[in-house]
């Protein structure tokens, strides 16, 4: 711990400087897994790239208390030794235990226990005044829930102590085809309410064909069981391999035990899918050989590198939404209708009580304007005040504590890339309409007004001034994109013309994301 005092003490002493001249400042990870495009000033950062250490696991309580920059991988890597796992572990190895507190993370397991805020039991926080406090349900528990999904507009989390379970040797996956979005809800259901299942979630490879997936937590496999691993670069991607057991048979349920850390991590080889969005950029056969071959550069974190130095992320669709479970079916005809974005993952999240940076009930399915009850009620603003979820409504409109599917839509290239903008504004008006939600860790194309009109920002300014946060950018600020500001840059001069026409010349952008993956680690800060 005294490690961790001085580096806070570090931190709170940069703060307290900031503060006095009122100086906005962001804070640096030293990598990340938002799909925004991120560019801090070197003079203007909290680094907190340092505080990457578990530094107590207790297994009678079953919590770990853990700084902000641990990643995923390394904080199961500790807990396992102690024989225990985070009740919720986001599936790519690199995401941090405050990136995924902050910015509303969750996995298969959030149908149990909630997004990952939900399993954090006390924060500490260096306010945006250099003051050191720590936070939980019973004390400054505004700015507990305040600072989940608020991006560090809020202070900068340095510890939290998190919720384990115990950890088992394997998840023994049970997979079960569906026909059509209909069956998926109805099999969603019915996994949900099987208490012996640990994990649920669900790929959707064509509108009528798809599987969900449930896991149970064992410490065997059962005779005749295949023991399939995932990590391996021989391994096919866990997408892939679905796929094949489900053009084996669309109508049988298949199990399979797979060994803990690779089912927790299945998705991070080829990200999801998107990584073959690199093999149809550069025109190279999708083959298993190339994968196998390529392995080293077709996980998550060298992905996510090479996304942020070519600039090529505004060229895809990327967004992470959810939606009432009894919408989901309507929102996904739409989806197929007007994107026909496929494969497509599906995940049920149980909603919580108290959330922060959530949208208001929007007036029906029609998208007649806000109702008057936001899911940030009107409580007086004490310090034990923070938003709680809407009481059920009589008036037919489905309530805001029913399960949320969460849905991610990750695109290819859009074949004319100034449509990016209107595609995804359209995305972000039917989630909108369906009284749903988008994770801000991707690219927003809402206006500032717009904004406002879905998130409670009385609420949030009432936390910002009490706290003395005025001074740090907005949530707005920190996940909007403005792509006509980029574009009036490039008007402004023919020489960034010039740069800009020959730099989008296929294939530069993909070359030159391949060299900065390969000769540097550091593309966050500017240059």
């Amino acid at each position: 711990m005294d490690r961790h005092e001085q580096a806070v003490a570090c931190i709170a002493a940069k703060v307290r400087q900031f503060h006095a001249q009122k100086t906005p400042f962001r804070i640096y990870h030293g990598y990340t897994n938002s799909t925004r495009k991120t560019c801090v000033q070197r003079d203007q950062i909290i680094d907190t790239s340092q505080l990457s250490h578990v530094l107590h696991v207790d297994p009678l309580l079953r919590t770990a208390l853990v700084e902000p920059n641990v990643s995923m991988d390394n904080l199961v890597r500790r807990t396992l030794k102690d024989g225990f796992i985070p009740a919720v572990v986001p599936e790519f190895p690199g995401i941090t235990v405050g990136g995924a507190f902050a910015g509303t993370a969750g996995e298969s397991s959030s149908f149990k226990h909630g997004f990952f805020d939900s399993t954090v039991h006390w924060v500490e926080v260096v306010l945006p005044t250099g003051e050191v406090v720590r936070a939980w349900s019973e004390e400054k528990a505004d700015l507990f829930h305040g600072v989940k999904g608020t991006f560090g507009t809020l202070g900068v989390t340095t510890l939290l102590e998190i919720k384990l379970i115990a950890a088992k040797a394997f998840v023994e996956l049970a997979y079960h085809p569906i026909n059509g979005v209909g069956e998926l809800t109805v099999k969603i259901h019915d996994a949900i309410k099987d208490p012996s299942n640990d994990y649920v979630d669900a790929l959707l490879y064509e509108k009528n064909r798809g599987v969900v997936i449930t896991g149970r937590l064992t410490d065997r496999a059962q005779a005749g069981v295949k023991i399939q691993t995932i990590l391996r670069p021989r391994d096919e991607w866990y997408y892939i391999h679905v796929q094949k057991l489900l053009l084996r048979d669309t109508t049988d349920r298949h199990v399979e035990t797979v060994p803990l850390r690779d089912y927790l991590f299945r998705y991070d080889r080829g990200a999801f899918w998107t990584g073959r969005y690199v093999f149809t950029y550069f025109a190279v056969p999708f083959l298993y050989i190339l994968r196998w071959a390529f392995d080293a550069l077709l996980h998550t974190k060298v992905l996510y590198h090479g996304l942020h130095e070519n600039g090529m992320a505004k060229d895809n669709i990327i967004q992470d939404i959810a939606v009432p479970i009894s919408r989901a079916p309507n929102f996904l005809q739409w989806l197929d209708e007007n994107y026909g974005i496929y494969p497509l993952w599906l995940c049920p999240f149980r909603q919580d009580s108290h959330v922060s940076m959530y949208p208001r009930i929007m007036g029906g399915v029609g998208g007649n304007g806000p109702s008057e009850v936001p899911v940030a009620r009107q409580l007086p603003r004490t310090e034990k005040s923070f938003p709680a979820m809407a009481a059920p409504r009589d008036d037919g409109v489905v309530p805001h504590d029913e399960l949320l599917l969460s849905i991610g839509v990750w695109g290819p290239r859009l074949a004319d890339p100034t449509d990016f903008v209107a595609q995804n504004r359209k995305l972000e008006k039917k989630v909108q309409e369906l009284e749903g939600m988008k994770w801000l860790y991707a690219h927003c194309h809402y206006t500032e007004e717009e904004f406002w009109s879905i998130y409670d920002k009385a609420w949030y300014d009432d936390l910002r001034t009490k706290y003395d946060a005025n001074y740090l950018p907005t949530v707005y600020d920190k996940t909007k994109f403005d792509w006509g500001a980029e574009q009036r840059a490039i008007d402004s001069s023919w020489l960034r013309w010039l740069f800009s026409f020959v730099w989008w010349i296929w294939p530069m952008p993909g070359i030159y994301g391949v060299i900065c993956v390969l000769m540097r680690s550091e593309y966050l800060l500017s240059k």
